[in-house]
C-alpha cells in the first residue's frame, strides 16, 4: 500500500520543480534607499516650475528673534506635533534662508515646498534665522516665513528646532504626502 501512495505522489508531481528559494516572500517591499537618498538630493535643489504662489503679505505675524514658533493646522494629531517638536521625525531636507530679501526667501521657500512635496517627502527643515537687528526691529524673514507656511496648502504643521538643528533660527516643517504611503490628513 505503501508503493501504491509513493506512485501515486510521482505521478501526481510529474512536471514539478522543487523551489530553489528557502525565503518566505512577505509582500512588502524593501526599502529602496537609492530612490530615498535621491528624493532628499532633489530636495535641497531648486525648481522654476511654479512661480504664482498665493501667499500674502497682507498681515505678517511679528515675531521675536527669540521666539519658539508653533502652529499645526486643524485635525493634526498632537502625538505627531509632539513628536515633530522633538525631533523624532527625521528631516529629509533642509534650506537656508539666511541673508536673503523677503521676497527672493519667499521664491526659494515656495520652490523648496512645491519640489518637497512632489518627491512625498514628510519632512523638511527651514532655517530663517534669528535676525537680532540693531535697530531694534523683528526679524523680517522669520516673521514671514511664520506667516508664509500658516498659509501653505500643503503644510500639516511647524515647530521650532531643536539646539542642534538651529534652534529657534530654524523650523521643523511636516508636509501632507498624498501617493506613497496614504494620506497624512
Amino acid at each position: 500500500m505503501q508503493d501504491d501512495d509513493f506512485s501515486l505522489f510521482q505521478t501526481q508531481m510529474r512536471g514539478v520543480r522543487r523551489i530553489q528559494v528557502d525565503q518566505a516572500e512577505t509582500g512588502k517591499p524593501k526599502t529602496d534607499r537609492q530612490q530615498i537618498a535621491h528624493r532628499r538630493e532633489n530636495a535641497t535643489q531648486r525648481t522654476d516650475a511654479i512661480k504664482v504662489d498665493g501667499l500674502s503679505d497682507q498681515f505678517v505675524i511679528d515675531v521675536g528673534a527669540e521666539d519658539e514658533l508653533y502652529w499645526a493646522r486643524d485635525g493634526v494629531q498632537e502625538g505627531q506635533m509632539r513628536k515633530l517638536k522633538a525631533g523624532q521625525i527625521p528631516f529629509e531636507g533642509s534650506l537656508d534662508l539666511h541673508g536673503m530679501t523677503v521676497e527672493k526667501a519667499r521664491e526659494i521657500l515656495w520652490d523648496f515646498l512645491a519640489e518637497a512635496t512632489r518627491l512625498e517627502i514628510r519632512c523638511v527643515r527651514v532655517t530663517h534665522g534669528k535676525a537680532a537687528r540693531l535697530d531694534g526691529k523683528r526679524p523680517l524673514i522669520k516673521s514671514h516665513v511664520n506667516t508664509w507656511l500658516r498659509q501653505h496648502p500643503q503644510i500639516l504643521g511647524f515647530t521650532s528646532c531643536l539646539p542642534r538643528h538651529g534652534g529657534c533660527g530654524a523650523l521643523y516643517v511636516i508636509l501632507k504626502r498624498t501617493m506613497l504611503e496614504g494620506r497624512d490628513e
